[in-house]
């Protein structure tokens, strides 16, 4: 084991490894592109861009010398009240050009669970300043993932991923997990039974990935979200989009909002703002929203709000995203795995292969566990991430089409290890 192996295992708790446990860590020594090298030289492809959110890739010296430049000038100063700076600020007004209609606020965050945690509060605190207060209830959905923090994994809908940090903060609906089998009609319904039960004089806001991506990279069946926005609309529910996965090209479009023609009361935004160079996240708040809060004092913040170094870091990562034209080529490569990755449904171990874009999975069937899909891939060179019985895919938007090969032949020669 290494010195750096040793300091790992003795001082570091890792996110979702097993306490007192730890495995051998893979050190990360360099990024370029969609690779990636350890500290002992080896080379991988870089099939997840970490947590999906890398999107330029790795190693972008263009955005290392914007916060070089940015940290020099101004590395920080609070956001609160009526203090500014003026990347935040030409931030706020470009993620206003490339968002849908009326979508002209900004409230900065540091990642997308504290973006979750801000939206929902938005969506109360809305309702509250129109003097229902009562109205509350977040309906959420089964498979859906939206953060770590106390109403973000309440409405959070992977149950393992809840285990033992009880109580939760109480007032979420979990409607089913909408994926490519479902009937639209019957969810739909089963929403509007929800809306019934609980009285839409008590209902908030509903929220939703329009991809799901944590519970397995699951696009939803056809007409399904122009469905539920109708639903909602008619009943006075705020629709909030968690987009931060989905956000900034990786659907092949700027907004997955877009792509599925939804007019969201609330988007929240990270992962690839800054293509994960610097921590930030954006929610993105209505016209219609705003006038509801009209006068009201938000009572909510973060330290590193607005953060100088991150908005200058997500403008210049913006630029490169629509200069090089990666929304397009998020949507060619996207297809051109997803039609190299079909034919793994023929496996007796594959329930099925989806995907949306540059979102990938591959659903096991049975109880099977993906874990040894990743680690095998791993150890050939390729990250894929298993979640559950799935494994999912999430590369930077500039693989390669070799690499994204790759990516495709290892993956399947590990599926094939569990015939």
């Amino acid at each position: 084991m290494s010195d750096l192996a040793r300091l790992d295992a003795a001082h570091v708790i890792h996110p979702h490894a097993v306490v007192g446990s730890p495995a051998p860590p893979v050190i990360w020594a360099r990024g370029r592109g969609a690779t990636l090298w350890d500290v002992d030289g080896k080379e991988y492809v870089d099939g997840t861009c970490g947590l999906w959110q890398c999107a330029v890739g790795h190693g972008r010296e263009e955005l290392a010398r914007v916060a070089s430049e940015q940290m020099a000038t101004l590395e920080f100063y609070a956001s609160f009240w009526n203090f500014a700076n003026e990347p935040s600020i030409r931030l706020a007004a470009r993620l206003a050009e490339l968002s849908p209609p009326g979508l002209d606020r900004v409230f900065f965050t540091n990642g997308g669970s504290e973006g979750t945690e801000t939206a929902i509060k938005l969506a109360r605190l809305a309702w509250h300043a129109q003097g229902k207060p009562e109205r509350n209830i977040i309906l959420s959905r089964k498979a859906a993932y939206h953060g770590v923090g106390s109403a973000s994994l309440a409405a959070t809908g992977i149950p393992p991923l809840k285990e033992g940090f009880g109580p939760l903060a109480p007032g979420f609906v979990h409607l089913s997990t909408p994926t490519l089998r479902s009937d639209a009609g019957e969810l739909v319904a089963e929403l509007r039974a929800a809306i019934d039960e609980h009285g839409a004089d008590r209902i908030a806001a509903f929220i939703g990935e329009p991809v799901m991506g944590v519970g397995g990279m699951i696009p939803p069946p056809e007409g399904y979200w122009p469905q539920v926005q109708d639903v909602l609309r008619e009943h006075g529910i705020l629709l909030v989009l968690d987009e931060v996965v989905t956000a900034y090209g990786r659907t092949g479009h700027w907004f997955g909002a877009q792509k599925y023609g939804l007019d969201a009361d609330l988007i929240v935004t990270a992962k690839a703002l800054t293509s994960g160079y610097v921590p930030m996240g954006a929610v993105l708040v209505h016209d219609r929203v705003v006038e509801l809060l009209e006068g009201t004092q938000f009572r909510h913040g973060f330290t590193y709000n607005g953060h100088p170094v991150g908005a200058a870091v997500a403008l210049a990562n913006l630029e490169i995203i629509e200069r090089e034209g990666l929304l397009e080529r998020a949507a060619r490569v996207g297809a051109r795995m997803l039609e190299r990755l079909k034919p793994v449904e023929e496996l007796d171990c594959v329930a099925e292969a989806r995907g949306v874009g540059l979102m990938l999975g591959v659903e096991l069937a049975g109880d099977r566990d993906a874990a040894p899909v990743a680690a095998g891939a791993l150890a050939e060179g390729v990250v894929v991430r298993a979640s559950g019985q799935k494994i999912v895919m999430s590369p930077p938007f500039v693989i390669e089409d070799e690499q994204a090969d790759r990516v495709i032949d290892v993956l399947t020669e590990e599926l094939r290890k569990l015939q």
